[in-house]
């Protein structure tokens, strides 16, 4: 959320934006390649567009990714404009490079390690980390909204953690790795899963034991800078905001658009719990990853862990209780009937992880142009298919 519209300004539990990270692959091979510096220069340099003000692009951790961060949004109309126009953009740019613009959390196919992105930052994360960043061709979505202060970040934190499963359950969309089917509905969790403090954060309680946390893991060594966090929900360490990076990279605008009206939703319902003094559930640290690692495994195809009720429940009861829970919340910014449509197009069509794999059942070369198309439609060719033309909704 790095800029700023004249006629959205920050206001708690209603503006927000999203930072998306893509992938750049080769659009012969399908292969990631480290070509997001031709492209970011590229896309700088294209006439702006009335619709993309706002909105930044920059690069990310490894030489094949890139990221659109959109600027600070009250709507999500407003917000679906500026990821569409990020996206266009992006895919033109990478379209010279001959490569094309994929929104999936891992690759499919395998290929040369891209490296890393210079720079000093990246380059102490890398030497932090080794082998577990070279080979993190990971993507995710993070929302952020708005929030007063850090203490109430804090709190609406603690608030969201029974949540954060069940976002990423609906959300997963990484099934392939290096070319095989894992098994798992998000990948990039699993290998997300091998940094230190990943998963949902512990309660803190206050933002003073939020930043104790956070320096006494700087100081162990195992987090690089107080920015470095890998919890799934987290204060910006940059922005008024809660941040939440649990989502992976979905396909479709459409899908981060549901994405980010549900986090907001879900911000705005816990910040009504935290003026009303009403305490935060109580989940058990292990519960917790144990539910994380359910909703990766599985998406919403089975069970998955509750946490506050410490048992196996329907992942489809999960996401029916979270979307009735938020309700009232989603009623006041006007946003019940687009969740509502897009879910029922979601349990119709299937997730992302779902999509991938019958995708698949043509070859995976079928798939990255299935990924493509939904990405930003007209890639790699100008014939998309009316599945992926009603998937991008």
């Amino acid at each position: 959320m790095n800029g700023a519209r004249a006629d959205a300004t920050s206001i708690p539990g209603v503006t927000m934006g999203v930072e998306e990270e893509f992938l750049l692959l080769d659009s012969v091979s399908a292969q990631a390649v480290p070509r997001a510096g031709l492209v970011l220069a590229d896309a700088a340099v294209l006439p702006g567009e009335v619709e993309f003000e706002g909105a930044t692009l920059q690069p990310e951790l490894l030489r094949s990714q890139v990221e659109a961060a959109t600027g600070r949004c009250a709507t999500v109309r407003q917000l679906g404009d500026q990821l569409g126009a990020a996206r266009r953009r992006l895919a033109r740019a990478a379209g010279k490079q001959a490569a094309v613009l994929v929104s999936s959390g891992t690759p499919v196919l395998d290929g040369p390690p891209p490296g890393i992105t210079g720079g000093d930052r990246f380059e102490r994360i890398a030497g932090a980390y080794e082998a577990v960043v070279t080979d993190y061709q990971a993507c995710g979505c993070h929302v952020h909204v708005a929030v007063p202060d850090e203490e109430v970040a804090v709190a609406v934190v603690d608030h969201l953690r029974p949540w954060l499963p069940t976002l990423l359950a609906w959300s997963a969309n990484s099934p392939f790795h290096r070319g095989l089917d894992t098994g798992y509905a998000s990948w990039r969790m699993v290998q997300q899963m091998r940094f230190p403090g990943s998963g949902v954060p512990p309660h803190f309680g206050s933002a003073a034991a939020y930043r104790d946390q956070v320096a006494r893991l700087v100081e162990c060594g195992t987090l690089v800078d107080p920015e470095m966090s890998f919890w799934l929900v987290r204060p910006s360490p940059r922005l008024p905001t809660v941040e939440l990076r649990v989502a992976d990279a979905m396909t479709t605008v459409g899908e981060t658009v549901l994405h980010a009206a549900l986090a907001r939703a879900l911000v705005r319902t816990a910040l009504d719990e935290v003026s009303r003094g009403k305490p935060a559930p109580v989940v058990r640290d292990q519960v917790a990853a144990a539910a994380v690692w359910a909703a990766a495994r599985h998406g919403m195809r089975s069970s998955l862990v509750d946490p506050v009720r410490e048992s196996r429940v329907p992942a489809a009861r999960l996401l029916r209780e979270l979307v009735e829970w938020v309700t009232p919340a989603l009623a006041s910014t006007g946003d019940v009937a687009v969740v509502l449509d897009s879910l029922e197009r979601l349990a119709r069509r299937g997730g992302g992880a779902q999509r991938q794999r019958r995708h698949a059942a043509l070859g995976l070369h079928a798939l990255v142009r299935a990924l493509a198309r939904g990405t930003c439609p007209g890639q790699p060719d100008d014939r998309p298919s009316p599945d992926m033309i009603e998937e991008h909704r």
